[in-house]
């Protein structure tokens, strides 16, 4: 359910439900929480507000990218923890 606030004016349900199809169109990789439509004339402006997107940590160890230490065997997993990490 997106929530839609329409400011400075008034839009038939039919218009909403356009906008919001637009923007699952223009959007389709990203969850939209909410709409702010910004009416001026012949114009609207349209907010999009999404819903926060899961991040995990990527990081170079031993030439390999990787986010957990969970697939390395005990060696790449000492190697790991044998690392030197310097300082600026």
């Amino acid at each position: 359910m997106i929530d839609v606030k329409v400011n400075n004016g008034q839009l038939s349900q039919n218009e909403i439900d356009a906008y919001i199809e637009h923007g699952l169109k223009k959007y389709p990789n990203q969850t939209i929480t909410a709409m702010e439509l910004n009416l001026d004339g012949d114009y609207v402006d349209i907010k999009y507000t999404f819903a926060n997107q899961p991040f995990q940590r990527i990081r170079r160890i031993t030439g390999y990218l990787v986010g957990t230490l969970d697939r390395f065997n005990n060696a790449k997993r000492a190697e790991e923890a044998d690392r030197v990490k310097h300082g600026i």
